[in-house]
C-alpha cells in the first residue's frame, strides 16, 4: 500500500512538473511599445488571437481584428478593449474563405489606414468543404486567402517598414507534402473525408504556411519586411468546434492538461512579433519562443518557388 501510495505520489509530482515547464512552455520576453503602430489579427474573435490582440492593444498598438463573423468578432473586440484598457481597437470583416472578401478587406484598409506593422496570419481552420471559390477549405483558408492578403498589403508593410508577418502554422507541417498534381485537378490539398485523411490535408495546409514563409523572405530581402512562421503548441482552443462531439469528449480530459491555455499559446506569436533584434533570423520557424531547424521538405527552394507561383495564379494576382 505504501509503494502504491509512493508511486501515485511521485506521478502527481512529475506530472505537475511536466505540465509547469513543458506545457505551459516559453513567454514572450519583449518589453516593447507599439504606440503609432497598427497591426492586424486575423482569427482574432477567439483563443490564441484574441489573447495576442490583447496583448498587443495593451502595448499601444492599434489593433485590426479581421475576423468572418461580425457578430463574433465586434463582441471580440468589445472584450478586447475591456481587457486591455485600449480603445484604439477596431473589427473589420474577413472572409478568408472568399477571394472576394481578401480583397474588399484590403481595399478597405488601404483606403483607412496610413500604416502596417505587424499583419499576424492567425485564422486557421480544420474542417472539410469548398470554399467560395471552389477550394478545399483548409488550402483555400489556411493557406490561399493568408497569401493573397498578404501580398495585397505588401506595399504599405513596405511603406510601415521595419515591419513584421507572421504566420501561425503548426507542428503538423513536419507530416505534411504538397501534391501539386492534386491540386491542379482538385484544388485541394488531398482527398477524403475520415479524421485521418483530414488531419493529413491539415497537415498539408501547416506545410504551405512554411513554405510561403520561406518564399516570401528570400522576396523581401532588403525592403525592411521580415516574416516567421511558428508552432503555437497544442492549443485548448474553439479549434475544436469544427470536430465532432464524440471525439472532443474523449479528447476532454487530454486537452485540459496536456494543452496550453490561448493566453500560454500566444507566446510565441507575440515573440515572433515582437522580440527585438529577430531580424536576422527572418524567413524561421520558431516553437517555444525560439528558431527551430525544419525539415528539409519545409525549406525547399523549388517547392517554396512552385507554391508561390501556383498560389499567384488560383488566388488572381496574375
Amino acid at each position: 500500500m505504501s509503494c502504491f501510495l509512493i508511486c501515485g505520489a511521485l506521478f502527481v509530482v512529475a506530472a505537475y512538473f511536466y505540465h509547469e515547464t513543458v506545457v505551459k512552455g516559453q513567454r514572450c520576453t519583449s518589453n516593447a511599445k507599439l504606440h503609432g503602430k497598427t497591426v492586424i489579427v486575423t482569427g482574432s474573435n477567439t483563443g490564441i488571437g484574441k489573447c495576442a490582440a490583447v496583448d498587443l492593444a495593451r502595448r499601444g498598438a492599434r489593433v485590426i481584428m479581421a475576423c468572418r463573423s461580425r457578430e463574433r468578432g465586434e463582441r471580440a473586440m468589445e472584450d478586447v478593449k475591456r481587457e486591455s484598457g485600449s480603445n484604439n481597437v477596431a473589427f473589420m470583416p474577413l472572409d478568408l474563405a472568399s477571394l472576394k472578401s481578401v480583397r474588399n478587406f484590403a481595399e478597405n484598409y488601404l483606403k483607412t489606414e496610413q500604416r502596417l506593422d505587424i499583419l499576424i496570419n492567425n485564422a486557421g481552420l480544420y474542417m472539410e468543404g469548398r470554399t467560395e471559390d471552389g477550394f478545399g477549405m483548409m488550402f483555400g483558408v489556411n493557406h490561399l486567402g493568408h497569401f493573397l492578403l498578404t501580398n495585397l498589403l505588401l506595399q504599405r508593410l513596405k511603406e510601415s517598414a521595419p515591419s513584421r508577418v507572421v504566420n501561425v502554422s503548426s507542428l503538423a507541417h513536419n507530416f505534411g507534402h504538397v501534391d501539386f498534381d492534386c491540386l491542379h485537378q482538385n484544388k485541394t490539398l488531398g482527398t477524403g473525408n475520415s479524421f485521418m485523411q483530414l488531419m493529413q490535408i491539415y497537415s498539408n495546409s501547416k506545410l504551405c504556411n512554411v513554405l510561403f514563409t520561406h518564399e516570401l523572405h528570400k522576396r523581401m530581402q532588403g525592403t525592411g519586411v521580415t516574416c516567421y512562421s511558428l508552432h503555437p503548441g497544442a492549443i485548448n482552443t474553439e479549434f475544436a468546434r469544427n470536430i465532432n462531439w464524440f471525439t472532443v469528449m474523449f479528447l476532454k480530459p487530454i486537452t485540459s492538461f496536456f494543452f496550453k491555455t490561448p493566453e500560454q499559446g500566444c507566446q510565441t506569436t507575440l515573440h515572433c512579433a515582437l522580440q527585438e533584434d529577430l531580424e536576422p533570423l527572418s524567413g524561421r520557424y520558431f516553437s517555444n519562443c525560439t528558431a527551430r531547424n525544419l525539415l528539409a521538405k519545409a525549406r525547399d527552394d523549388a517547392t517554396a518557388k512552385k507554391l508561390w507561383e501556383l498560389s499567384e495564379r488560383l488566388s488572381g494576382l496574375v
